[in-house]
């Protein structure tokens, strides 16, 4: 699989459910071959810009627009991870990535060839037969990744994939994730709440405010994320930076939540 030459362009998305304004005139680009992570405080929007990014929704006004052409083996150009693994408990987990890969005219061979070749990437190898309730979370989320690769996505869409784990499987899978990401070249739109998710996996960090969401700010990370680590001083700094641009709009979301 060769890096993706695909980005996105977001240009002056709002959106409203209703009489609830959601977001308001939103604009930034996904560079092609880098990681953009969406944060802010509860409420501001950031899984609603996934789904409009992703095609999902339709935006009230503005628009999402494709850069660049995918890979000739691309079968699915935008693909989500979701936080809920939604794994079919009577499919193994080779079963569970062949899935994605059915019905699309794939020969049987070259379909074998794609989830074993996934299977490795993501340290699965070795679980091909498994059920998903004999796995753990964090392995349910590498099946989940594993079945994304397997349609050779040019743009990887994650909505809060980790936060269902505990602290120490998401660090390890925040490595993991750095390490095939920076390794593939790959497009990835980002959604987390945790600002050392984002530090540790952004190229670019936009910052938006509380709803209704706006570009609060757009941080620039420019360390090779397989040289990233948790600890570093800088990153530390930049997490410290990101939490000063959200925490006063937190503390309001916060408030608008216990007294709705």
């Amino acid at each position: 699989m060769t890096a993706s030459r695909v980005g996105l362009r977001v240009r002056a998305v709002s959106h409203a459910f209703a009489d609830l304004h959601v977001l308001d005139d939103v604009s930034f680009d996904v560079p092609a071959g880098e990681v953009t992570v969406l944060v802010g405080p509860s409420g501001c929007g950031k899984s609603t810009l996934l789904g409009i990014a992703g095609g999902l929704l339709r935006p009230d006004s503005g628009r999402v627009e494709i850069e660049g052409q995918a890979a000739a083996d691309c079968l699915n150009p935008l693909t989500y991870v979701f936080q809920d693994f939604a794994l079919l408990p009577w499919r193994s987990v080779a079963g569970n990535i062949s899935l994605v890969l059915e019905g699309k005219g794939i020969a049987k061979a070259t379909r074998a060839a794609r989830i074993a070749e996934v299977l490795e990437t993501t340290n699965l190898s070795a679980f091909s037969h498994a059920w998903p309730k004999q796995l753990s979370g964090g392995m349910r989320q590498r099946v989940g990744i594993a079945r994304a690769l397997a349609v050779r996505p040019a743009v990887l869409l994650m909505d809060e994939p980790l936060s269902a784990l505990d602290a120490q499987t998401r660090d390890l899978l925040l490595d993991e994730f750095a390490g095939l990401i920076a390794a593939r070249g790959m497009t990835v739109v980002y959604v987390t709440h945790n600002l050392a998710e984002a530090v540790r996996l952004g190229h670019n960090v936009v910052v938006l405010s509380r709803r209704p969401g706006r570009v609060r700010d757009i941080v620039r990370i420019d360390a090779p994320l397989d040289a990233r680590k948790l600890d570093d001083p800088a990153l530390l700094a930049t997490e410290a930076r990101l939490w000063s641009l959200i925490r006063a709009d937190a503390a309001e979301a916060d408030r608008e939540v216990l007294h709705a």
